[in-house]
């Protein structure tokens, strides 16, 4: 994480104002360089002043001293530096306090400021001190050695530090910039991984549901014809013989159809993945892609359920015994596979409800082909009393009508299903052509 905001107080390892130890223990073993430094030269400062040289002494280390808060306090530490400057004390005070103003994150006009009143001090002592040098040591170089002497000296103590503070302020607020840039990237990676799972999981669910609707939809008609025919067996076996090996006959029929419709899903399963499952394994995601294709697959290949058999699934559940009748209005053509296979399912799943909750009512399945739309409707009369009780008794999943409406509003339709007002059942569902 980047040492700025309130990150700052959380990387905090060294003591008051330092960040680290090792920043500490700098900053320390500059300010007893400075104090010493401002020591020895607070003796000739003293002498020079007429004042006792103890007093030069702690004067200087004092203000050498004052390197220890550099980094708290840089702006106080250069204006020291140009305090004492002409003391002719100080020197590395005040290279070390304009490197750390220029670094610090200060605005521009202050930090020129500053660094423009350390030059001109500069420039100033060191005339002066130039001069007296001279003119003690009798040393006659000319009238343009000072002015030299003097520009340069404050220049090369003033320039060199505080371009080196620029330099390395910049580039500090550089890295901390693409450190931030980073956490904030990371930041934004584990959101969208976050939601990619959350959308994984959606997905999931979703497959599911589309696997347990595409079972539901493959089995339970057949079988629940089955067992309606098996009770019916039942019932005949001894009355009348010959009707009761037509039963038997149709029971057989149907279960290997159910038995070769279930495995046609799972063939469509496996295929898809069985060359990849030796090298990883299967993901619930594929799966589910397996088992949504799967039916439109099976009508690709001329097996799936078409309207045109819509007949032949009538004929079974009257075969039954259930009392059905079908109509057929507009001109007949042929629609797209995931719209004759939705047509297909919900009649087949609307004759399943009857045939497990109004055994013996009289059903009437009605198909209207419009222009731009397919609408089917199925309805049944109240069960009679008779064949209510006597009835097969078939389990009920509860998935029936969801599965219905999930297929019917998936393709862009309405399904709409309740009792009537006759003591019936009608399941209605409208699709679009397109």
């Amino acid at each position: 994480m980047t040492t700025t905001g309130e990150d700052h107080a959380t990387v905090r390892g060294g003591p008051w104002w330092w960040t680290r130890w090792r920043s500490a223990a700098l900053d320390v073993g500059l300010a007893v360089a400075s104090a010493v430094e401002c020591a020895f030269e607070g003796i000739r400062f003293a002498r020079d002043a007429g004042i006792p040289p103890a007093a030069g002494i702690v004067f200087g280390v004092l203000a050498g001293s004052a390197l220890l808060v550099r980094r708290q306090w840089p702006i106080a530490v250069v204006l020291v530096s140009i305090a004492i400057t002409p003391a002719q004390m100080g020197y590395l005070m005040g290279i070390v306090g304009l490197y750390t103003l220029a670094a610090s994150e200060l605005p521009r006009r202050i930090i020129a400021s500053l660094a423009g009143m350390s030059l001109v001090g500069m420039l100033i002592v060191m005339f002066v001190r130039v001069r007296q040098d001279m003119a003690h040591g009798g040393l006659d170089l000319g009238d343009w050695f000072v002015p030299f002497a003097s520009i340069t000296t404050a220049i090369g103590m003033t320039a060199p530090p505080l371009l080196l503070g620029l330099y390395v302020g910049a580039r500090r607020r550089l890295m901390e910039s693409l450190r931030e840039r980073a956490d904030s990237l990371e930041r934004e990676l584990q959101l969208l991984a976050e939601r990619a799972e959350e959308r994984a999981e959606w997905a999931r669910g979703e497959e599911r549901t589309r696997i347990a609707r595409e079972m539901h939809d493959v089995v339970a008609h057949r079988v629940s014809l089955m067992v309606v025919h098996a009770a019916a067996l039942q019932a005949v076996a001894r009355k009348d013989p010959e009707k009761a090996v037509k039963n038997a006959a149709l029971v057989g029929d149907m279960g290997r159809q159910a038995l070769t419709e279930l495995r046609e899903m799972l063939g469509v399963l496996r295929s898809g993945e069985g060359s990849r499952r030796a090298q990883q394994p299967v993901p619930l995601a594929a799966v589910g892609m397996a088992a949504a294709v799967a039916a439109s697959r099976v009508v690709d290949e001329g097996d799936g359920p078409w309207l045109s058999e819509l007949e032949e699934l009538v004929g079974q559940s009257a075969a039954a015994g259930m009392v059905v009748a079908l109509s057929v209005e507009g001109d007949v053509r042929s629609y797209a596979a995931e719209i004759e296979q939705t047509a297909y399912r919900v009649v087949q799943e609307a004759l399943t409800n009857v045939h497990k909750h109004a055994a013996g009512a009289k059903t009437y399945v009605r198909v209207a082909h419009r222009v731009s739309e397919i609408a089917m409707q199925v309805e049944n009369e109240p069960p009679p009393e008779l064949a209510s009780a006597s009835s097969a008794r078939l389990p009920s999943g509860g998935n029936g009508l969801v599965g219905m409406k999930e297929r019917v509003t998936g393709l862009g339709g309405v399904f709409v299903s309740g009792p009537t007002d006759a003591g019936g059942f009608r399941v209605s569902a409208v699709i679009p052509a397109a």
